[in-house]
């Protein structure tokens, strides 16, 4: 098969089109011919050499895909040959077939082909982790979603919006800010003009949000615990302003009884996978066969442009996911 090498850490032009031996399942994995596959930052991490891909786990980069099942291995119940899934992988995406444990796949949603199925997995099963069960957004509640732009930031206005939450959002263009309103945000403040803390106090009467979530990190951290109201969580996804916060003023985590947390998905247990796989088909796939929710695609590449699909997601130009397309 062909896949997306490695050699050595460093710009998108380390990655490098090789062949090698298809991936043999093992127990509980099935064997996916992948049509689509979705870039995600992770992706980007982990050729800059920042997120080392866990022990047990393929070196290739790509943590979702989407195609037909080819083999199954031992012990899987549920899925047959022939099957549609796409699938959370840990790794090995970025190649014409991948592993993947057969609790971290789904059905394609009716409707879908690989393109589409392909930009669900990532996104998806970090926002319903994150925001639904740690954070514990539920309907009537308020919720600040930085990045809205991103893959993460689309599906997350989508998701708060449809579970019933009143979605605040920040991205960094007008354009950007319009794409958020139409996905449902009701106010999207542009970062780079606006303070999102005023904006927010303003929106909400002083009273705060109940939820923030976050990928920026250290630069946002002593604005985001001004933003939040009583009571409310702090969820913490990435560090695109650093992981290090120099200065912060803590007495708003006492004073308004704030939680902050927050989780990477790929180190976490397949037990642990495998429940937000569960939750995700009995919660949201219902609602993205309706069509209220469903992936904003910026951009569909061949597999052999991989390089500039990196370069694309670290410019941060796009409005949703980024897809390879096998062909």
């Amino acid at each position: 098969m062909r896949y997306v090498d490695l050699p050595a850490h460093g710009a998108p032009e380390v990655m490098v089109l090789a062949t090698g031996a298809l991936p043999q399942p093992r127990a509980g994995e099935i064997l996916v011919r992948v049509e689509a596959a979705g870039v995600n930052r992770p992706d980007v991490a982990q050729r800059q050499g920042a997120y080392p891909p866990p022990k047990d786990a393929s070196p290739v980069l790509g943590l979702e895909v989407a195609g037909e099942v080819v083999a199954l291995g031992a012990g899987v119940t549920g899925f047959g040959l022939g099957d549609r899934v796409c699938a959370l992988a840990n790794g090995g995406g970025y190649a014409e077939y991948c592993t993947v444990p057969a609790t971290q796949a789904l059905t394609f949603p009716k409707g879908y082909d690989a393109v589409k199925a392909a930009a669900l997995p990532e996104t998806f099963f970090t926002v319903w982790a994150n925001l639904f069960q740690m954070a514990g957004l539920t309907e009537g509640e308020t919720v600040l979603i930085h990045g809205g732009s991103s893959g993460i930031g689309t599906t997350a206005i989508q998701l708060a919006r449809a579970f019933g939450a009143t979605v605040y959002t920040t991205a960094g263009s007008a354009e950007k800010c319009a794409a958020c309103m139409d996905l449902g945000a009701a106010r999207a403040i542009n970062y780079k003009a606006e303070d999102f803390v005023e904006i927010v106090k303003e929106e909400t009467q002083g009273r705060g949000v109940d939820v923030i979530l976050d990928m920026i990190g250290a630069a946002y951290f002593d604005r985001n615990l001004q933003a939040l109201a009583k009571d409310g969580c702090l969820s913490i996804i990435a560090f695109l302003g650093g992981a290090t916060v120099e200065k912060a003023n803590l007495a708003p985590i006492m004073v308004k009884r704030l939680t902050v947390t927050g989780s990477t998905m790929r180190p976490r247990s397949q037990e642990e996978k495998r429940a937000i796989r569960d939750e995700l088909m009995a919660e949201v796939w219902p609602i993205i066969e309706k069509g209220e929710v469903s992936p904003v695609i910026h951009a569909v590449m061949p597999f052999d442009k991989v390089v500039e699909a990196h370069r694309l997601m670290e410019s941060s130009e796009h409005i949703g996911k980024i897809v390879l397309k096998m062909g």
